[in-house]
């Protein structure tokens, strides 16, 4: 391995880190959502993992297919930010929606009493909740769409430096350069991405709020919409 390679590579290493930890996007989205919907840590570094390994084998893929195609970084270059608008109005549309359902949710789930008059003339009043009250014991527990929503989406968002900053110039070289530096970055993104959710996760497992946990759907919701703001807004 010659010296621009290491060169290269380190740099790919280096771009993975900073690139996720400048966007929110890449984890806060799994840390409110396990909190909201209290996943465990297996299944939260699971989602995560699927979601991140969405992400940057998509880019990966463009890039060795632009690259054997003979097509111009700035053509690829285009092609990425219309995967990333897509990508942000997708979760701004799902925060969204995500925090209306939470509101909802969260007015339904209020605490209130009902006073019972008993034949023999005894009353008492008890509290309770409508979504408790009225919800139905079935036979399986309904799965989720909410971690197939989030694995789409990270599909469509691009992993913008990775093509210009490390697939091509590694191209230079040799095919096999190429998947170096991509598997490099794509580690370093990963682990990244794994570290700041689970770091997080782990330390909200401490917090309680009992007051806030009723709007736990609705502040998740509004996490993601707030990604997805500033991945429009700020290009995050």
């Amino acid at each position: 391995m010659n010296s621009e390679i290491m060169l290269i590579t380190g740099t790919a290493a280096l771009i993975g880190l900073v690139h996720t930890l400048l966007g929110p996007d890449h984890y806060l989205p799994f840390i409110a959502l396990s909190k909201a919907r209290s996943w465990g840590a297996g299944k939260t570094a699971l989602i995560t993992a699927l979601c991140g390994l969405g992400h940057i084998l998509s880019s990966v893929a463009l890039g060795f297919a632009g690259i054997a195609l003979g097509v111009t970084v700035f053509k690829l270059q285009a092609v990425e930010s219309i995967r990333g608008e897509i990508a942000g109005w997708f979760l701004i549309a799902f925060g969204f929606t995500y925090m209306a359902w939470g509101l909802h949710r969260a007015l339904r789930n209020r605490r209130h009493e009902h006073a019972h008059v008993h034949m023999d003339g005894e009353a008492h009043v008890h509290p309770h909740t409508h979504v408790t009250e009225h919800s139905h014991v079935h036979a399986g527990k309904p799965r989720s769409v909410t971690p197939w929503i989030l694995f789409t989406i990270f599909v469509f968002g691009p992993c913008e430096p990775l093509i210009p900053l490390v697939m091509y110039p590694a191209a230079k070289h040799s095919m096999t350069a190429v998947l170096l530096v991509s598997t490099v970055f794509g580690l370093a993104t990963l682990a990244t991405m794994l570290a700041m959710v689970l770091i997080s996760y782990f330390g909200f497992a401490k917090a309680n709020m009992p007051k806030l946990e009723r709007y736990s759907h609705a502040l998740a919701g509004f996490a993601i919409l707030a990604c997805g703001a500033a991945v429009k807004l700020l290009g995050l």
